[in-house]
């Protein structure tokens, strides 16, 4: 047995218990974890915001020790450290195919699997985006560890799994920043500083963080930003006036919210880049009309999972990790328990703090 944060039913409170996996079948991996990030994602997933089979064990952003592998698995080995990888790619269907591996269609397919049941009961339990990080220990599919950077502690090496991916990825691979273009970035939460940080490893010239609370902007210049906006109706105007009257020429918005969206996209300059790596509701509807299109040029573009193939990019994060150019620990405000996880759930919707980190 080992405990775990279980999301009982969507919009009800976590509860921390003991449950039981099976040891690893055919293609899979158990792994007792060291750290796991508590993501915005996660608060989604728990309210309904994005939808996920219960009673569920959340957490998608993790590092840990291999236990013990099924048959069949031979890029790890008990005693290996990992990091758990939540959207495995099928390498097989349409967007695979074209190299797109974040945008795999099959890549969340083992979160409708029972993985493991509640001990008091035997009540059946799903992972959570695909490997249930938010547990001491877990099961998963042997796509979902990547091998740990060398030289990266474990509880380090969590935050690359999603909040760091994310960040980085935003920057260099769906905004293409290049050196000397000026950068905001909306939200200074776990990515977004993950972001700052990416946006001063690219070479940006100006780095603007916009966040509702003027208690984040010490977290933000530490990250990189060079100019710090308390967000308001008169945020773009802000914007613009920082950066010569014409707007950044890249703005990565982390909060997924209507009002947000639309500010980075009115903050941009003509020509410029938009992209929007927060998960919105289905109710949050952004509006534009058809001559404003047109008229300013501009790119708005999602960005999921940082557009990144965490194979590919783990390498190169970790490069940064070890030169001193990426400072993961700087990215968390706070230390907690399994039982800490619903205050973590409270501090994000307040937008309060960076990340959360779990210590097992």
């Amino acid at each position: 047995m080992v405990r775990a944060a279980v999301l009982p039913a969507v919009g009800a409170p976590l509860e921390v218990t003991d449950i039981d996996l099976p040891e690893p079948g055919a293609g899979q991996v158990r792994v007792r974890l060291a750290a796991a990030g508590v993501c915005h994602s996660d608060l989604s997933l728990s309210n309904g915001t994005m939808r996920v089979p219960v009673p569920a064990v959340l957490g998608h952003e993790g590092a840990g020790t291999v236990v013990s592998v099924g048959e069949g698995v031979t890029h790890v080995a008990p005693g290996d450290g990992v990091v758990l990888n939540w959207a495995p790619a099928c390498g097989s269907c349409h967007a695979c195919s074209l190299g797109e591996v974040w945008l795999c269609a099959n890549a969340l397919s083992g979160s409708a699997d029972v993985y493991a049941r509640r001990a008091s009961d035997g009540t059946d339990l799903h992972p959570g985006l695909n490997v249930a990080a938010f547990a001491e220990e877990t099961v998963v599919a042997a796509g979902c560890v990547l091998p740990a950077p060398e030289g990266v502690p474990l509880t380090d090496a969590a935050l690359l799994g999603c909040a760091v991916l994310t960040g980085y990825g935003a920057i260099h691979h769906a905004a293409r920043v290049r050196p000397g273009e000026t950068v905001a970035v909306f939200g200074v939460g776990g990515v977004g500083l993950a972001t700052l940080q990416s946006a001063r490893i690219a070479g940006a010239s100006e780095i603007i963080a916009v966040d509702v609370s003027p208690a984040k902007e010490e977290l933000a210049r530490a990250a990189g930003a060079t100019q710090y906006v308390i967000a308001s109706e008169n945020t773009s105007r802000e914007l613009r006036a920082l950066t010569a009257k014409q707007g950044v020429d890249v703005a990565v918005e982390c909060v997924g919210r209507a009002e947000t969206i639309r500010a980075a996209w009115d903050g941009t300059r003509r020509g410029g880049r938009t992209v929007v790596v927060g998960i919105g509701g289905k109710d949050q509807q952004v509006t534009f009309n058809a001559l404003e299109i047109f008229h300013w040029g501009r790119t708005l573009s999602g960005c999921v999972y940082g557009n990144c193939d965490p194979a590919r990019d783990l390498p190169v994060l970790a490069e940064h990790v070890r030169s001193g150019q990426l400072d993961l620990g700087a990215l968390v405000t706070e230390r907690i328990s399994l039982e800490g996880i619903p205050a973590a759930f409270e501090n994000m919707l307040a937008g309060k703090g960076g990340r959360a980190l779990v210590v097992f």
